[in-house]
């Protein structure tokens, strides 16, 4: 693996000609059926997701979509989620769960999006009914953060048994910007933060919040995406290979061990 600054993999993570949730959909899965609507209010183009197969086998996919363009970006929002996509994956998962298909999830996304008008539609609500639906859900789950992974935003689609991350990829609280702006009152201080934020896929193998890091080709995984698809299928089919025989029980367990090693969650 490449040595890079925590700002360098930064860069390379929102790099415009990376990879994304619709280029792995369609080089991953057959017979993708995306789903649309959050049956309440509207679609929301920054959530893609559906049913698919997967090695012949039928699996749930959602992801982060973001556009390589502007105006692709405007329609989806660059990346920034509102309620109505969050509560469209709660609505796919839960088919998944009705159905037994394991759940796949793509994280790139620099945050749910914070505007009033989400708000008023209820975006933290919605994050945390998200949250509630995937802690419990009976099926394995199986994500991939593969460039940006912001806030509660990232975090809503990323509670999975097995949680893979891309070499550079990032997953952090919020945005280094936002980190220097809001300690530091200077959001100049961006690549200061990146080295004190641990947002890094080594710093996170680490902490254990990441079960394994995957290596991109030199330059990044936009340099050579097919050999990062290929990557991402391999991990994909080894964590599919031996799911656990009690997925909830197991993301439980998991998630609450996190951090154990700087605090007694006991006391």
């Amino acid at each position: 693996m490449a040595e890079r600054t925590p700002a360098q993999r930064v860069a390379l993570a929102r790099q415009s000609g990376r990879p994304g949730t619709v280029e792995y959909i369609d080089a991953l899965f057959t017979d993708f059926f995306p789903q649309r609507g959050d049956r309440l209010g509207k679609e929301d183009g920054s959530i893609l997701g559906g049913i698919a197969l997967f090695h012949g086998r039928p699996v749930t996919v959602i992801g982060h979509r973001k556009g390589k363009n502007l105006e692709e970006n405007m329609r989806c929002n660059f990346g920034m989620p509102g309620p109505e996509g969050y509560r469209k994956a709660q609505r796919l998962m839960l088919a998944a769960e009705k159905f037994d298909r394991p759940v796949i999830t793509f994280i790139d996304t620099p945050g749910a999006y914070p505007g009033l008008e989400a708000e008023a539609h209820g975006q933290g609500e919605a994050i945390a009914r998200c949250l509630a639906v995937m802690s419990r859900l009976k099926v394995p789950i199986i994500s991939v953060v593969i460039g940006e992974g912001g806030s509660g935003g990232a975090l809503a689609l990323a509670m999975g048994n097995t949680v893979l991350m891309l070499e550079n990829a990032v997953y952090s609280v919020l945005s280094p910007e936002g980190f220097a702006a809001i300690l530091w009152k200077d959001s100049a201080r961006a690549k200061e933060a990146c080295d004190v934020m641990k947002l890094t896929a080594q710093d996170l193998v680490e902490l254990k919040v990441i079960d394994r890091i995957l290596p991109e080709p030199e330059g990044g995984a936009h340099t050579d995406p097919q050999a990062m698809v290929k990557a991402v299928d391999e991990a994909l089919v080894a964590a599919l290979r031996k799911p656990p025989a009690d997925p909830a029980a197991h993301r439980y367990r998991k998630f609450r061990a996190m951090g154990g090693q700087f605090v007694n969650l006991e006391k």
